[in-house]
C-alpha cells in the first residue's frame, strides 16, 4: 500500500511536471535547430560522422516520434491525469460547498472582515439585493449565530487549471490520431494527367487516395531574371470517372477534399509541349502532348504537327517554332510565344493554335483526422488559461445578529486576485456606509 502511495505521489508531484515540461521545451529547441527527416549523408556532411551517428542513436533526425520524446509526453500526460484526479475533488468541493454552514468564529478569522453595529433592519436586505444585481449567487440560512447570507461568484473558475490539463490531453490525443490514422505524402502530376495515389514522405510507399486527382493546367510566372514568381495548378477531383470538384491552387491556398489537403509545393518543367488547337467554327478545343522534335498526328483530322525548335532561358522555354501540316495544305512553320493564340485561317486551317511548355505540378498531400481534436484542445486551452489567470472564486458572507441591537458581520475571501477583490470589498463597504449613514 505504501509503495502504491509513493507511486501515486510521484506521478501527481509538481516536480515531475516541471521536469517533463522543461525537458520537452529544451529538446524541442534541438528539434527546431537540427533539420528533421534528412538522410544520414546529410547529417554527416553538416555535422560530421561522429555527431551524425550520435544523432542516429538518439533518433534526433526523427525526434518528435522518438521513443524518449514520446516517453516524456507520456510522463506529462500521466502527471496531468493523476494530478487532476488527486486535486480536482477538493476544488469541486469548494465550488459545491454549502457556504451557509460556516460558523461566526471562522468568518471573523477571514482576511476581509467588517462589523457594523446598530445597523438598520433593512441594511442586510439592501446589501443582498445589491449582490444579486451584481451577478452573485445567493444562499441564506438561519443559524444559532443569526441569519447568514452567503454570496459567491465565479465558483466554477476553480476548474480553469483542470480545463488546461484536459486541453493538453486532447491535443495529445489529436496528435496520436493523426500519427496512426493520417499520413504525409507527395506526388508529381504532369499536366493533363491524373493519379489515384500519392507516395509516403518517409518510405515512398504508394498510398491510395480513394479518388482521382487530375492536373488540368499549370501556369507559372517568372521574374525578369528567370526566377519563378508564382505558380498555380488547376486540379480536378474525380469520383468513379465523374468530376466532383475543380479548384485552382497556389502556395498557401490548397485544395481540401475528404479530409485530405493538397498543397502546391513545387513544379518540374519537361521537354514536352502542349499544343492546343481551337476550332474557329464551333470553338471546340483539342490538346496534344508533343515531345520535342517529334511529329504527332491528329487522327481523323489528318493533321500532323510538332515542335521543331525552341528558345530557352534557364529551364523555361520562352519561344517555340511549331510545324503544322494537313493533307490539303502546305506545311506551316511559325514562331510562337507561350500560350499566345495564333490564327491558322490564312493558311487554310480553321483553327487557332497555342503552345506551352509542359509542366508537372508538385503536390504535398496531408491527411490528419486528429486536427479537429487539436483545434478543440487549443480552444479549451485558451478558455482554461483565461479562467485560470483572469477569474477568481469570490465569496462574501453577511451574518446578521439580533439582540439588543442589529449587528452585521461582513466577511469575504477569494482564491486569487486579492487586490481586485479588496477593491470590490471596499466599494461594497462604502456603499453600505452611505446607506446606513
Amino acid at each position: 500500500m505504501n509503495n502504491r502511495s509513493q507511486v501515486w505521489k510521484f506521478f501527481s508531484s509538481v516536480q515531475l511536471a516541471i521536469f517533463t515540461l522543461s525537458a520537452i521545451s529544451l529538446t524541442s529547441i534541438i528539434g527546431t535547430i537540427v533539420p528533421q527527416d534528412r538522410s544520414f549523408a546529410f547529417y554527416v556532411e553538416e555535422y560530421g560522422e561522429v555527431t551524425a551517428r550520435f544523432f542516429q542513436v538518439l533518433d534526433i533526425p526523427d525526434m518528435y516520434t522518438s521513443w524518449w520524446f514520446l516517453t516524456l509526453l507520456g510522463l506529462l500526460s500521466a502527471n496531468l491525469i493523476v494530478c487532476s484526479i488527486d486535486r480536482f475533488p477538493l476544488a469541486w468541493k469548494q465550488v459545491t460547498l454549502d457556504q451557509t454552514s460556516l460558523s461566526k468564529d471562522r468568518l471573523e478569522k477571514m482576511a476581509y472582515t467588517h462589523v457594523i453595529r446598530n445597523a438598520s433592519s433593512t441594511l442586510a436586505t439592501t446589501l443582498e439585493n445589491a449582490l444579486k444585481k451584481g451577478g452573485w449567487k445567493i444562499a441564506k440560512k438561519e443559524t444559532k449565530d443569526g441569519v447568514i447570507t452567503a454570496a459567491q461568484k465565479y465558483g466554477w473558475s476553480r476548474t480553469g487549471v483542470y480545463i488546461v490539463h484536459a486541453s493538453i490531453l486532447v491535443i495529445f490525443a489529436g496528435a496520436i490520431v493523426g500519427h496512426f490514422f493520417g499520413f504525409k505524402g507527395s506526388v508529381l502530376i504532369p499536366e493533363t494527367k491524373d493519379t489515384d495515389k500519392v507516395y509516403a514522405s518517409k518510405t515512398q510507399a504508394p498510398l491510395a487516395l480513394g479518388f482521382t486527382v487530375r492536373c488540368d493546367k499549370f501556369d507559372i510566372e517568372f521574374y525578369d531574371n528567370g526566377m519563378p514568381k508564382e505558380y498555380t495548378s488547376r486540379l480536378t477531383v474525380l469520383e468513379n470517372g465523374k468530376e466532383v470538384l475543380v479548384k485552382d491552387i497556389e502556395v498557401n491556398h490548397p485544395l481540401q477534399y475528404r479530409g485530405m489537403t493538397f498543397y502546391q509545393s513545387s513544379y518540374e518543367g519537361y521537354r514536352d509541349f502542349l499544343i492546343t488547337l481551337t476550332s474557329t467554327t464551333d470553338k471546340s478545343t483539342k490538346t496534344f502532348i508533343a515531345p520535342f522534335q517529334q511529329q504527332i498526328k491528329w487522327e481523323g483530322k489528318d493533321i500532323t504537327m510538332g515542335i521543331v525548335n525552341a528558345e530557352a532561358l534557364r529551364d523555361r522555354v520562352v519561344r517555340m517554332k511549331v510545324w503544322i501540316k494537313s493533307s490539303q495544305n502546305q506545311p506551316i512553320t511559325i514562331m510562337v510565344d507561350p500560350q499566345k493564340p495564333y490564327s491558322l485561317e490564312e493558311n487554310g486551317l480553321p483553327y487557332t493554335v497555342s503552345v506551352k511548355q509542359m509542366y508537372a505540378t508538385g503536390l504535398q498531400v496531408a491527411k490528419d483526422p486528429g486536427v479537429v481534436l487539436v483545434y478543440i484542445g487549443c480552444f479549451l486551452m485558451m478558455v482554461g488559461l483565461y479562467i485560470a489567470f483572469f477569474m477568481s472564486h469570490r465569496r462574501i458572507w453577511i451574518l446578521t445578529s439580533t439582540g439588543e441591537s442589529t449587528d452585521l458581520l461582513i466577511a469575504g475571501t477569494t482564491n486569487k486576485n486579492k487586490l481586485g477583490f479588496e477593491k470590490t470589498f471596499t466599494e461594497l463597504l462604502q456603499s453600505i456606509t452611505n446607506t446606513n449613514g
